[in-house]
């Protein structure tokens, strides 16, 4: 097995031949590989069956990330296609402008060259993240979380098969088949080889990757996300947009966490949309105001207001007007999605100004943070920090920008 530094290395090496190929060829083998994912749909399962069966005891939320379906598997295989459809962003003239020594300066699309990505108990993202770095010119290094081990290692060969049978290197796509910490630490080592990477998890792995990391990191942290409820929101949609935000699909970091609620719409509002979380299944804790008014509400910790909780669990504050949320919200959010409902339009505009989140939603579900609901195509991170890009990377998020200067023998004076 090659060491951490031999996978970085090779993957570097790819890249320079990876830069030369146009979208046509990258297209062919995103194509091999859907193909084969759906081929060898059978060995994905019994793999991941593995993962299912170690990870027995956590959460029913958690394993809802770590399970794989034919469904799934299906869908998989469909992102990689769909990312094949996609415009290559890559050689695009960002600007293109003459001096008036006649030097002729275009400002071009160009890859990275190569990312590595941390990622953990989500296996699809083996096959979205090498597709969307394919799609734009880079090479990509991944290292996945040991709840998934046995699925990542069948999916990363399928990848490796499929990157062949398309006419590219396997090292386009290097896979670390170590879950041990050391693992981690030495591709965040691998500067010399690696130019850029991503971490896709909680907090803590963001401020893991951080902190050790040799190369420039794109931070993708979770999501502490929060809605709250401003006292002339329309009932019937707040109440849609709650349950859809927090029951669709708990354990993905676009999903509601925490709740705030106006003072005087609370005790109108809050018992009937508790009861119908209640009802279906969601744990709520809240503050001692939300009690007073909803009796199961369970006391809430000031920690579980930092608490992103992956799972059918919510937590209730009513506060005092805007002032009140936007700082609660600044305080312990995670930069990634945030929202209002409310049909103040001045109120609006403060919230949508002052939260500092990568996406501020109005009358609408924290959900949609996705990107193929942003129409970008599957994103490989939702980016929580300023630079160079937030929100869901797409392919336009994964290039740089390179300066291509024509001259006719100009000299500088």
């Amino acid at each position: 097995m090659d060491s951490v530094r031999e996978i970085c290395y090779k993957a570097r090496q790819a890249s320079y031949d990876l830069a030369m190929c146009d979208a046509q060829a990258k297209n062919r083998a995103l194509q091999a590989i859907a193909d084969r994912i759906e081929a060898d749909a059978d060995e994905i399962l019994r793999a991941n069956a593995l993962d299912l069966q170690q990870a027995s005891e956590i959460g029913s939320a958690m394993q809802d990330r770590l399970r794989l379906t034919p469904q799934r598997i299906a869908a998989m295989a469909q992102g990689v296609r769909e990312v094949a459809q996609l415009p290559d962003p890559v050689g695009t003239v960002v600007r293109e402008f003459t001096r008036p020594n006649g030097l002729r300066i275009r400002k071009v699309r160009v890859p990275f060259g190569v990312i590595g990505v941390i990622y953990e108990a989500r296996p699809n993202v083996t096959a979205d993240v090498a597709a969307l770095c394919l799609k734009s010119g880079n090479c990509v290094v991944l290292r996945g979380g040991k709840e998934a081990i046995h699925s990542n290692r069948a999916l990363a060969r399928i990848v490796a098969q499929g990157l062949v049978d398309g006419g590219l290197r396997a090292e386009c796509v290097g896979f670390i088949d170590d879950t041990t910490r050391e693992s981690s630490y030495e591709l965040l080592r691998q500067g010399e080889y690696v130019d850029v990477v991503i971490p896709r998890g909680g907090d803590g792995l963001k401020h893991f990757v951080t902190e050790h990391a040799t190369m420039p990191v794109i931070a993708s942290a979770g999501g502490n996300c929060h809605l709250y409820v401003e006292k002339s929101a329309d009932p019937d949609i707040a109440k849609r947009v709650i349950y859809n935000a927090k029951m669709s699909r708990p354990s993905v970091c676009n999903a509601l966490e925490q709740l705030l609620v106006d003072r005087e719409i609370a005790p109108t509002f809050l018992p009937d949309m508790l009861e119908t979380l209640h009802r279906d299944g969601c744990k709520v804790a809240g503050c001692e105001r939300t009690r007073e008014i909803v009796p199961f509400v369970e006391t809430a910790s000031e920690q579980d207001y930092a608490t992103e909780h992956h799972d059918y669990e919510l937590t209730v504050k009513i506060v005092d007007g805007c002032d009140e949320a936007i700082d609660r919200i600044n305080r312990y959010n995670t930069k990634h999605s945030d929202g209002i409902l409310s049909r103040d339009q001045a109120l609006i505009d403060k919230f949508t100004r002052k939260v500092d989140a990568a996406c501020v939603y109005v009358n609408a579900s924290t959900r949609f943070t996705d990107g193929f609901e942003f129409g970008f195509g599957a994103e490989i991170a939702i980016s929580t920090q300023k630079l160079h890009a937030r929100g869901p990377l797409g392919l336009e998020q994964l290039t740089s920008e390179k300066y291509v200067i024509c001259g006719d023998g100009q000299v500088r004076e």
